[in-house]
């Protein structure tokens, strides 16, 4: 189900200031990443397990990510979208986005890095959260009011779920999405051959990371 409001609306929020903050987040990730070793030793079982864990969260990052992109793709801030994942939450794409920071601090075998990637990106993604609220109840009014009243902004609720028989998506959309999900599926590989390169002394250990 959506809402289409023919009127004027105030201007969407600008993205760009949260882009910013994700890719510097990204930054220090990759320097952690390259001067830092998990407390638990590469190749134990313990850190095996916690690395599959983190890659199985990625994995539902980047397939809830698809999914949220089929109904919202091409439509955000033109239609107030109700169905499929926005009927559990209004923000599922920053849901399953924060899930895939906590999966790629795993990967690393690290909980505390993990911790702090997915609080960051919770932090950050609440904000922005917040002000695009403000965009869609100025847009769409009650409609948009009573849709927040019964919807989670973040944590999906199952219970809530509700759903179209038909619905069409932006093709172009979706592929931007996988691609830009592909980066997190990179990520493995990539970690793989930077504990490879720690463990024949290639890179340096400045600290550890439990």
């Amino acid at each position: 189900m959506a809402y289409t409001l023919l009127k004027s609306a105030p201007k969407a929020f600008d993205q760009h200031k949260r882009l910013i903050v994700v890719q510097a987040a990204a930054v220090v990730a990759v320097v952690l990443l390259l001067f830092s070793k998990p407390f638990l030793s590469e190749g134990s079982s313990g850190h095996e397990l916690v690395e599959t864990a983190g890659f199985g969260l990625v994995l539902v990052c980047f397939l809830g990510r698809l999914w949220s992109i089929l109904y919202v793709g091409g439509k955000k801030n033109d239609e107030l979208i109700v169905s499929g994942p926005f009927s559990m939450s209004r923000n599922p794409l920053y849901f399953f986005s924060t899930i895939g920071a906590v999966g790629i601090g795993l990967m690393f075998g690290s909980v505390l890095a993990a911790g702090m990637l997915g609080l960051a990106s919770f932090l950050v993604f609440r904000f922005t959260a917040g002000r695009e609220a403000e965009f869609l109840t100025a847009k769409f009014g009650a409609a948009y009011t009573a849709y927040a009243e019964r919807t989670p902004r973040f944590w999906p609720n199952p219970m809530r779920y509700r759903d179209q028989d038909q619905w069409l998506f932006s093709t172009s959309a979706l592929k931007s999405t996988f691609r830009d999900g592909l980066y997190f599926l990179a990520l493995f590989p990539l970690i793989e051959t930077v504990e490879h390169f720690r463990v024949i002394g290639m890179l340096p250990t400045l600290f550890t990371i439990y």
